[in-house]
């Protein structure tokens, strides 16, 4: 049998072509226009004109209208448990249906601990049709689900055409899968309008579906 000879080096095996990987497929919706969301369509066609007749106004741009919504929670806990935060973070996204950030401490507070600049919550803004999704699964879909409620209070307008009002668990949110739940808290959600007036931001809220008490004193709603 004849040897090889010192210094040459064996052939290489021929490879075998690599099979190619299957292309991912494209979902149904690419290409098509992004669907204008269901309670943005009712303001057009419905609010703004109520509203107009309300108050008289004749100029489309001083009719007031949704600007943002701003979910924001507070907790505590995380001066001792930073990792509490992580899980705050990731039930506000689902909620909201974008990603939400950590908030950090403006000042220190030596009696709890509190350091400047250390992260103790977590908030999201939805503007344009999150914003507006948003609003219409709360009202048709959390808020029933809100234990003995009773309606939204007329008492939370900021005096500048911005309401807030405080939910005490994330579960009333139907995303929220309770087995995965590590801890119940509650958020701050505050609906900030185009108009500084509370009467108007009123009567538009009230027009886009949120349900207010009538045992309240009513915001005393005046035309132009």
């Amino acid at each position: 049998m004849a040897t090889k000879e010192k210094g040459e080096k064996p052939k290489k095996s021929a490879r075998k072509p690599a099979t190619q990987s299957a292309a991912p497929k494209e979902h149904t919706g690419v290409g098509l226009a992004v669907p204008v969301p269901r309670l943005r369509n009712y303001y057009i066609k419905t609010v703004r004109p109520n509203l107009a007749k309300q108050f008289g106004l004749k100029n489309v741009h001083q009719i007031p209208t949704l600007e943002k919504i701003v979910l924001n929670v507070g907790m505590g806990e995380a001066i001792k448990q930073p990792k509490v935060l992580d899980a705050v973070v990731d039930e506000l996204g689902i909620i909201a249906g974008q990603r939400a950030t950590k908030k950090k401490a403006k000042k220190s507070i030596a009696n709890y601990g509190l350091r400047e600049g250390q992260e103790i919550g977590a908030s999201v803004t939805l503007r344009g049709a999150r914003m507006w999704e948003f609003l219409d699964r709360f009202v048709s879909t959390a808020l029933p689900r809100v234990r003995d409620f009773r309606g939204l209070s007329t008492r939370s307008f900021d005096g500048r055409g911005n309401y807030s009002l405080g939910v005490k668990e994330q579960m009333i949110f139907p995303e929220i899968n309770y087995d995965q739940v590590e801890q119940i808290h509650g958020m701050d959600i505050t609906f900030v309008t185009t108009t500084n007036k509370d009467a108007m931001a009123f009567a538009l809220l009230r027009e886009l579906g949120m349900p207010f008490r009538g045992d309240d004193k009513p915001i005393v709603v005046q035309a132009n």
